[in-house]
Protein backbone atom coordinates (compact mmCIF):
# COMPACT_ATOMS: atom_id res chain seq x y z
CA UNK A 1 0.00 0.00 0.00
CA UNK A 2 1.46 3.52 -1.14
CA UNK A 3 2.35 5.25 2.53
CA UNK A 4 2.09 9.18 1.40
CA UNK A 5 2.51 12.38 3.26
CA UNK A 6 -0.79 14.03 4.27
CA UNK A 7 -2.04 16.20 2.30
CA UNK A 8 0.51 15.34 -0.90
CA UNK A 9 1.71 12.94 -3.23
CA UNK A 10 4.08 10.23 -1.44
CA UNK A 11 7.91 11.00 -0.67
CA UNK A 12 10.25 8.65 -2.39
CA UNK A 13 13.40 6.85 -2.10
CA UNK A 14 16.02 6.92 -4.96
CA UNK A 15 19.01 4.84 -4.45
CA UNK A 16 22.81 5.03 -6.71
CA UNK A 17 23.94 1.74 -6.94
CA UNK A 18 27.54 2.70 -7.65
CA UNK A 19 30.23 0.07 -7.76
CA UNK A 20 31.84 1.52 -4.67
CA UNK A 21 28.70 2.62 -2.50
CA UNK A 22 24.94 2.78 -2.43
CA UNK A 23 23.65 6.08 -1.48
CA UNK A 24 20.02 6.40 -0.79
CA UNK A 25 17.86 9.22 -0.53
CA UNK A 26 14.52 10.49 -0.06
CA UNK A 27 13.33 13.19 -2.50
CA UNK A 28 10.18 15.06 -2.34
CA UNK A 29 7.61 15.80 -5.19
CA UNK A 30 10.02 19.08 -5.45
CA UNK A 31 13.03 17.29 -6.03
CA UNK A 32 14.69 18.06 -2.62
CA UNK A 33 16.73 15.86 -0.73
CA UNK A 34 15.43 15.04 2.51
CA UNK A 35 17.78 12.75 4.19
CA UNK A 36 20.58 10.40 2.73
CA UNK A 37 22.11 6.92 3.99
CA UNK A 38 25.20 5.79 2.49
CA UNK A 39 27.15 2.09 2.49
CA UNK A 40 29.59 0.11 0.95
CA UNK A 41 27.93 -2.05 -1.85
CA UNK A 42 28.56 -5.62 -0.99
CA UNK A 43 30.10 -7.99 -4.13
CA UNK A 44 27.22 -10.59 -4.10
CA UNK A 45 23.57 -10.70 -5.51
CA UNK A 46 21.90 -11.73 -2.17
CA UNK A 47 24.30 -9.14 0.24
CA UNK A 48 24.00 -6.14 -2.74
CA UNK A 49 19.99 -7.02 -1.93
CA UNK A 50 20.50 -7.05 1.65
CA UNK A 51 22.23 -3.83 1.52
CA UNK A 52 19.47 -2.11 -0.37
CA UNK A 53 16.61 -3.27 1.64
CA UNK A 54 18.43 -2.08 4.90
CA UNK A 55 18.96 1.30 3.91
CA UNK A 56 15.47 1.70 2.60
CA UNK A 57 14.01 0.56 5.56
CA UNK A 58 16.02 2.64 7.73
CA UNK A 59 14.71 5.55 5.59
CA UNK A 60 10.89 3.97 5.95
CA UNK A 61 11.42 4.43 9.81
CA UNK A 62 12.06 8.46 9.57
CA UNK A 63 9.71 9.00 6.54
CA UNK A 64 6.39 7.96 5.10
CA UNK A 65 7.72 6.37 1.81
CA UNK A 66 5.51 5.26 -1.34
CA UNK A 67 7.91 3.87 -3.82
CA UNK A 68 11.43 3.35 -4.04
CA UNK A 69 13.64 4.15 -7.92
CA UNK A 70 17.06 2.45 -8.70
CA UNK A 71 19.80 3.88 -10.66
CA UNK A 72 21.75 1.34 -11.83
CA UNK A 73 24.79 1.71 -14.13
CA UNK A 74 24.14 -1.27 -16.47
CA UNK A 75 21.66 -2.53 -18.84
CA UNK A 76 18.12 -2.67 -18.14
CA UNK A 77 15.46 -4.66 -19.45
CA UNK A 78 12.20 -2.71 -21.82
CA UNK A 79 10.17 -2.86 -18.42
CA UNK A 80 12.44 -1.65 -16.03
CA UNK A 81 12.54 -4.85 -13.56
CA UNK A 82 15.33 -6.62 -14.41
CA UNK A 83 19.27 -5.66 -14.85
CA UNK A 84 20.82 -7.76 -17.63
CA UNK A 85 24.22 -7.05 -16.70
CA UNK A 86 25.98 -4.25 -14.56
CA UNK A 87 29.75 -4.50 -15.01
CA UNK A 88 30.61 -3.16 -11.88
CA UNK A 89 27.71 -5.28 -9.89
CA UNK A 90 26.95 -9.03 -9.04
CA UNK A 91 23.92 -9.01 -10.93
CA UNK A 92 23.47 -10.65 -13.93
CA UNK A 93 19.91 -11.35 -15.52
CA UNK A 94 18.53 -10.61 -11.84
CA UNK A 95 15.07 -9.76 -11.35
CA UNK A 96 15.73 -7.29 -8.73
CA UNK A 97 12.75 -4.87 -8.60
CA UNK A 98 10.44 -8.26 -8.76
CA UNK A 99 12.68 -9.25 -5.45
CA UNK A 100 12.85 -5.68 -4.06
CA UNK A 101 9.20 -5.10 -4.09
CA UNK A 102 8.15 -8.33 -2.53
CA UNK A 103 10.60 -7.66 0.23
CA UNK A 104 9.98 -4.23 0.65
CA UNK A 105 6.24 -4.63 0.15
CA UNK A 106 6.67 -1.15 -1.58
CA UNK A 107 6.65 -0.60 -5.51
CA UNK A 108 10.22 -0.83 -6.82
CA UNK A 109 11.57 0.65 -10.33
CA UNK A 110 14.70 0.66 -11.99
CA UNK A 111 16.24 2.93 -14.32
CA UNK A 112 19.79 3.36 -16.35
CA UNK A 113 21.48 5.48 -14.19
CA UNK A 114 22.57 7.88 -16.49
CA UNK A 115 18.36 8.33 -17.56
CA UNK A 116 17.70 8.94 -13.69
CA UNK A 117 20.31 11.65 -14.39
CA UNK A 118 18.34 13.15 -17.18
CA UNK A 119 15.32 12.88 -16.15
CA UNK A 120 15.91 14.74 -13.04
CA UNK A 121 18.05 17.82 -14.60
CA UNK A 122 14.76 17.64 -17.07
CA UNK A 123 12.32 18.09 -14.12
CA UNK A 124 14.58 20.20 -11.89
CA UNK A 125 17.77 21.54 -13.35
CA UNK A 126 19.96 22.06 -16.51
CA UNK A 127 17.73 20.68 -18.78
CA UNK A 128 14.11 21.96 -17.54
CA UNK A 129 12.46 23.53 -20.77
CA UNK A 130 14.17 21.52 -23.27
CA UNK A 131 12.57 19.40 -26.06
CA UNK A 132 15.16 17.00 -27.55
CA UNK A 133 18.09 16.58 -24.57
CA UNK A 134 20.99 14.80 -24.78
CA UNK A 135 22.84 14.36 -21.74
CA UNK A 136 26.61 12.93 -21.70
CA UNK A 137 27.94 12.07 -18.34
CA UNK A 138 31.29 12.05 -18.03
CA UNK A 139 32.92 9.85 -15.36
CA UNK A 140 35.38 6.72 -15.43
CA UNK A 141 33.50 6.47 -18.49
CA UNK A 142 31.11 8.12 -20.29
CA UNK A 143 27.06 7.65 -19.71
CA UNK A 144 24.39 9.24 -21.68
CA UNK A 145 20.67 9.51 -22.10
CA UNK A 146 18.11 11.35 -24.88
CA UNK A 147 14.82 12.66 -23.74
CA UNK A 148 12.90 13.31 -27.29
CA UNK A 149 10.00 15.67 -26.66
CA UNK A 150 10.01 15.01 -22.98
CA UNK A 151 10.14 10.79 -23.23
CA UNK A 152 13.24 9.14 -22.23
CA UNK A 153 14.37 7.21 -25.62
CA UNK A 154 15.82 3.77 -24.02
CA UNK A 155 15.66 1.89 -27.60
CA UNK A 156 13.82 -1.39 -28.40
CA UNK A 157 15.70 -3.40 -26.05
CA UNK A 158 16.20 -0.54 -23.31
CA UNK A 159 19.84 -0.34 -23.82
CA UNK A 160 19.73 3.12 -25.89
CA UNK A 161 21.50 5.09 -26.00
CA UNK A 162 25.31 4.10 -25.58
CA UNK A 163 27.34 7.03 -27.03
CA UNK A 164 30.39 6.28 -24.82
CA UNK A 165 31.33 3.41 -27.21
CA UNK A 166 30.53 5.33 -30.62
CA UNK A 167 34.19 4.11 -32.23
CA UNK A 168 36.14 7.59 -33.39
CA UNK A 169 39.45 6.41 -33.57
CA UNK A 170 39.60 3.20 -35.71
CA UNK A 171 42.35 0.82 -34.41
CA UNK A 172 42.44 3.35 -31.04
CA UNK A 173 42.75 2.93 -27.44
CA UNK A 174 41.73 -0.18 -26.45
CA UNK A 175 38.44 -0.33 -24.08
CA UNK A 176 36.64 -2.67 -21.75
CA UNK A 177 34.06 -3.01 -24.27
CA UNK A 178 35.98 -5.00 -25.91
CA UNK A 179 36.08 -2.28 -29.24
CA UNK A 180 39.00 -0.16 -29.82
CA UNK A 181 39.05 3.67 -29.95
CA UNK A 182 36.19 4.23 -28.13
CA UNK A 183 34.79 8.11 -28.08
CA UNK A 184 35.14 7.73 -23.65
CA UNK A 185 39.02 6.18 -24.34
CA UNK A 186 39.60 9.82 -25.18
CA UNK A 187 36.91 11.97 -23.43
CA UNK A 188 36.66 10.70 -19.83
CA UNK A 189 38.42 10.79 -16.09
CA UNK A 190 40.25 7.95 -17.30
CA UNK A 191 41.12 9.06 -20.82
CA UNK A 192 43.06 12.44 -19.07
CA UNK A 193 45.42 10.04 -17.40
CA UNK A 194 46.29 7.72 -20.34
CA UNK A 195 46.46 10.79 -22.74
CA UNK A 196 49.27 12.61 -19.96
CA UNK A 197 51.59 9.54 -20.01
CA UNK A 198 51.21 9.00 -23.43
CA UNK A 199 51.97 13.03 -23.79
CA UNK A 200 55.27 12.40 -22.24
CA UNK A 201 55.99 9.31 -23.88
CA UNK A 202 56.42 11.01 -26.76
CA UNK A 203 57.40 14.46 -25.83
CA UNK A 204 58.44 15.25 -22.35
CA UNK A 205 56.84 18.14 -20.71
CA UNK A 206 58.74 19.70 -17.65
CA UNK A 207 56.23 20.65 -15.02
CA UNK A 208 54.91 19.02 -11.94
CA UNK A 209 52.72 17.10 -12.84
CA UNK A 210 55.10 14.64 -15.44
CA UNK A 211 57.72 14.48 -12.12
CA UNK A 212 55.07 12.53 -10.23
CA UNK A 213 54.21 10.29 -13.09
CA UNK A 214 57.49 9.44 -13.69
CA UNK A 215 58.06 8.75 -10.43
CA UNK A 216 54.71 6.72 -9.53
CA UNK A 217 52.86 6.54 -13.25
CA UNK A 218 49.97 4.43 -10.93
CA UNK A 219 49.39 7.47 -8.99
CA UNK A 220 48.19 9.74 -11.70
CA UNK A 221 44.56 10.07 -12.05
CA UNK A 222 42.07 12.01 -13.84
CA UNK A 223 40.93 14.32 -10.93
CA UNK A 224 44.87 14.75 -10.27
CA UNK A 225 45.20 16.38 -13.80
CA UNK A 226 42.11 18.06 -13.59
CA UNK A 227 43.77 19.76 -10.47
CA UNK A 228 46.77 20.16 -12.16
CA UNK A 229 45.46 21.57 -14.53
CA UNK A 230 43.62 24.08 -12.07
CA UNK A 231 47.05 25.13 -11.13
CA UNK A 232 48.70 26.01 -14.72
CA UNK A 233 50.30 23.09 -14.62
CA UNK A 234 52.02 23.04 -18.55
CA UNK A 235 51.21 19.24 -19.08
CA UNK A 236 47.95 19.25 -17.39
CA UNK A 237 46.72 21.98 -19.41
CA UNK A 238 48.01 20.03 -22.73
CA UNK A 239 46.02 16.88 -21.63
CA UNK A 240 42.66 19.44 -21.16
CA UNK A 241 42.88 20.91 -24.36
CA UNK A 242 42.85 17.81 -26.27
CA UNK A 243 40.02 16.46 -23.49
CA UNK A 244 38.21 19.64 -25.13
CA UNK A 245 38.97 18.70 -28.75
CA UNK A 246 37.57 15.16 -28.35
CA UNK A 247 34.24 16.30 -26.30
CA UNK A 248 33.64 19.04 -29.14
CA UNK A 249 34.19 16.32 -31.78
CA UNK A 250 31.86 14.24 -30.10
CA UNK A 251 29.12 16.54 -29.64
CA UNK A 252 29.51 17.11 -32.51
CA UNK A 253 28.72 13.71 -33.47
CA UNK A 254 25.57 13.85 -31.09
CA UNK A 255 24.36 16.50 -32.71
CA UNK A 256 24.77 14.83 -36.24
CA UNK A 257 22.78 12.27 -35.08
CA UNK A 258 20.33 13.68 -32.74
CA UNK A 259 19.87 17.46 -33.41
CA UNK A 260 18.90 18.03 -30.03
CA UNK A 261 18.29 21.43 -29.16
CA UNK A 262 20.25 21.20 -25.65
CA UNK A 263 23.25 19.38 -24.29
CA UNK A 264 23.85 18.81 -20.70
CA UNK A 265 27.03 17.84 -19.30
CA UNK A 266 26.90 15.70 -16.27
CA UNK A 267 29.14 13.37 -14.03
CA UNK A 268 32.50 13.92 -12.24
CA UNK A 269 34.06 15.26 -14.99
CA UNK A 270 31.52 18.36 -14.89
CA UNK A 271 33.22 19.91 -11.84
CA UNK A 272 36.23 20.97 -14.28
CA UNK A 273 34.25 22.73 -16.76
CA UNK A 274 35.82 25.82 -16.46
CA UNK A 275 38.84 24.26 -17.91
CA UNK A 276 37.43 22.84 -20.82
CA UNK A 277 33.77 23.56 -21.96
CA UNK A 278 34.65 26.74 -23.44
CA UNK A 279 37.33 25.12 -25.92
CA UNK A 280 34.87 22.58 -26.13
CA UNK A 281 32.22 24.25 -27.18
CA UNK A 282 34.47 26.55 -30.24
CA UNK A 283 35.40 22.32 -31.45
CA UNK A 284 31.46 21.45 -31.80
CA UNK A 285 30.56 24.38 -33.78
CA UNK A 286 33.68 24.04 -35.89
CA UNK A 287 33.04 19.98 -36.26
CA UNK A 288 29.42 20.04 -37.02
CA UNK A 289 27.84 19.34 -40.37
CA UNK A 290 26.64 22.36 -41.59
CA UNK A 291 29.20 25.02 -39.41
CA UNK A 292 27.99 28.04 -39.56
CA UNK A 293 24.77 27.48 -41.21
CA UNK A 294 22.39 25.77 -38.86
CA UNK A 295 21.46 26.68 -35.46
CA UNK A 296 23.98 25.02 -32.69
CA UNK A 297 22.48 23.16 -29.23
CA UNK A 298 22.49 25.18 -26.19
CA UNK A 299 24.86 23.38 -24.03
CA UNK A 300 25.02 23.37 -19.88
CA UNK A 301 26.52 21.91 -17.13
CA UNK A 302 24.55 19.89 -14.12
CA UNK A 303 22.70 21.94 -11.59
CA UNK A 304 22.10 18.51 -9.73
CA UNK A 305 25.30 17.39 -9.81
CA UNK A 306 25.86 13.96 -8.00
CA UNK A 307 22.57 13.96 -6.73
CA UNK A 308 20.96 13.53 -10.46
CA UNK A 309 20.91 9.95 -10.58
CA UNK A 310 18.65 9.42 -7.00
CA UNK A 311 16.40 12.17 -7.68
CA UNK A 312 15.84 11.34 -11.22
CA UNK A 313 15.55 7.51 -10.08
CA UNK A 314 12.63 8.82 -6.66
CA UNK A 315 11.02 11.42 -9.36
CA UNK A 316 10.34 7.85 -11.69
CA UNK A 317 9.30 5.85 -8.99
CA UNK A 318 6.67 8.41 -7.76
CA UNK A 319 4.94 7.91 -10.71
CA UNK A 320 4.65 4.43 -10.82
CA UNK A 321 3.77 4.88 -6.51
CA UNK A 322 0.47 7.50 -7.68
CA UNK A 323 -0.36 5.10 -10.70
CA UNK A 324 0.05 7.95 -12.73
CA UNK A 325 0.41 7.24 -16.67
CA UNK A 326 2.50 9.40 -17.06
CA UNK A 327 3.84 9.74 -21.23
CA UNK A 328 6.54 11.68 -20.57
CA UNK A 329 8.00 8.37 -19.43
CA UNK A 330 7.21 6.32 -21.97
CA UNK A 331 9.32 4.40 -24.37
CA UNK A 332 9.72 6.02 -27.42
CA UNK A 333 8.80 3.65 -30.69
CA UNK A 334 9.43 4.53 -34.13
CA UNK A 335 6.79 3.18 -36.23
CA UNK A 336 7.88 0.55 -39.12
Amino acid sequence: MTRRMAGGPPLTVGIDVGGTNIRASVVDADGEVLDTVQAPTPHSARALEDALDRAVRELCRRHPIGAVGLAVAGFINGDRSTVRFAPHLPWKDAPVARRLTERLELPVILEHDANAAAWAEYRFGAAAGGHNVVLVAIGTGIGAALLIGGQLYRGTHGVAPELGHLQVVPDGRACPCGKRGCWERYCSGTALADTAIEMLATDPVRSVLAKDVFRDPGSLTGRRVAGAAQDGDPLACLVLADFARWLGLGLAFVSDIFDPDLIVIAGGVSSSAPLFLDDAREHYAKSVTGAGHRPLARIRTTQLGEAAGMIGAAELARATAIGADDGRVRVARSSR
